[in-house]
């Protein structure tokens, strides 16, 4: 039998933390996977949200390349549509999302952890932002939620007992 939801508080976290994440999935990485140019500023509220970003905290986002486009297309086309099964899964306490968290939260971290900060701290100097502080703030979270989902679902029947 599994808790209620108001005995699991930290599913309600989650759910509006993953609840963002398919907004800024269909903001931020909808846009250079399709390949609107936002390299510089726009009436369009979107392009110039992805200008900012770009502009103040990650060069390589500005310019992506094929791979990176790549990155933001699985984010557009295979986070976001689990982000909404997460979130339902999470309020409605069903077990069976475990492994999928599992899997996602792992590819999170191999692509964005590895790679995308790899690039920034280790990369080529040109996609360097120069202000590696800025850069963690906006990215730290899309790493650091997954892995706190990973320690979530670490247990068999995760909704069936208190975090």
């Amino acid at each position: 039998m599994n808790l209620p939801l108001r005995d699991r508080k930290i599913d309600v976290f989650f759910a509006v933390l993953f609840s963002a994440f398919t907004v800024t999935s269909l903001i931020s990485d909808l846009l250079p996977t399709v390949g609107v140019d936002f390299s510089k500023p726009s009436g369009n509220f979107f392009v110039n949200s992805n200008y900012w970003y770009a502009h103040d905290a990650d060069p390589l986002f500005m310019h992506p390349p094929d791979w990176m486009r790549i990155v933001t297309g699985l984010s557009a086309f295979v986070y976001m549509p689990f982000y909404v099964v997460l979130v339902f899964a999470l309020l409605t306490g069903r077990n069976w999302i475990q492994l999928p968290s599992v899997i996602y939260a792992t590819m999170i971290v191999t692509l964005t952890g590895i790679v995308v900060f790899g690039v920034e701290f280790f990369g080529d100097p040109a996609f360097r932002t120069g202000n590696p502080a800025k850069f963690l703030a906006f990215n730290l979270p899309y790493v650091l939620v997954p892995l706190l989902l990973l320690v979530r679902m670490r247990k068999p029947l995760p909704f069936t007992r208190p975090f």
